[in-house]
């Protein structure tokens, strides 16, 4: 507990973070996707918009960045549906489901994807992928290139902005925040000799103005065990540990990490399941 003469913590600027950034590895001109917990970062001298500039600084005029911008709050089927509609009958549900808004890449902000990827989402000059469920915003010259052509049955996979940043040999930036984050293990799945079962989806967009019901098969994604992945990737020279200002970091390759994701999963998922 602080006590009455304690002064608070000064907020981290723009360089030293862009210091800790360049020490940790992230290189210039690449793409960049970045996993935020910021307040684990510490005190900022402007909020996200510090970390935002120093991202920008060190991946320089060439260099474009990633984040995720997700939202299921328009959904039947996501996680927090389900849990909110728990031991509703079937009247209660149909009212509540009446209450979800339609989605619109423009407007509808990122839910629990943090301060960081709501204020690239707000940037002037950022690019949306048009997915109602697992949207990602970029800024950069290759912010079309990785959002644009983000197919509705493939939230995660190969015609999304993370196959976009495997075809691009880009880096992934884990920042306070642990494997479970990590949205690019989810691209391993779709790349096991197994297909992986697909499962029915629902949700809701704005069309013209009107809220439009979308409903359609896609992979059923699976993170409960990215921690483990996580866990022998961290046994490996594939990942680069640092702080950036006050959080822990780590960085990783895009490429190799879904490579060696799929095979561990193909070793340890699939056997797991037979």
């Amino acid at each position: 507990m602080s006590g009455p003469d304690e002064q608070p913590l000064p907020g981290l600027g723009r360089p030293r973070l862009a210091d800790d950034l360049r020490a940790l590895g992230v290189r210039p001109g690449v793409c960049l996707l970045v996993h935020c917990g910021l307040r684990r970062v510490g005190p900022l001298e402007h909020g996200p918009a510090t970390l935002a500039g120093a991202l920008r600084d060190v991946l320089g005029p060439a260099g474009t960045l990633l984040v995720p911008t997700h939202t299921d709050g328009n959904s039947t089927t996501s996680r927090a549906h389900l849990a909110a509609t728990a031991g509703m009958d079937r009247a209660q549900r149909e009212r509540y489901e009446a209450t979800l808004p339609g989605w619109d890449r423009r407007t509808t902000p990122s839910q629990r994807m943090g301060a960081l990827a709501e204020y690239v989402r707000c940037t002037p000059g950022a690019a949306r992928s048009d997915h109602p469920q697992t949207s990602f915003a970029a800024l950069g010259p290759r912010a079309r290139q990785l959002t644009d052509g983000h197919d509705l049955t493939c939230h995660l996979g190969e015609r999304s902005p993370v196959g976009g940043l495997y075809a691009a040999d880009g880096q992934i930036l884990l920042l306070g925040l642990g494997y479970e984050a990590c949205s690019v293990l989810h691209l391993a799945e779709y790349r096991l000799p197994v297909p992986a079962p697909e499962r029915d989806y629902r949700c809701f967009r704005l069309v013209d103005g009107r809220r439009v019901r979308l409903d359609f098969r896609a992979l059923d994604l699976d993170d409960g065990d990215f921690p483990t992945v996580g866990a022998a990737l961290d046994a490996t020279s594939l990942v680069r540990h640092g702080r950036v200002g006050r959080a822990s970091a780590r960085l990783l390759p895009a490429r190799a990490t879904v490579d060696f994701a799929t095979g561990w999963f193909a070793t340890n998922r699939l056997a797991a399941q037979r």
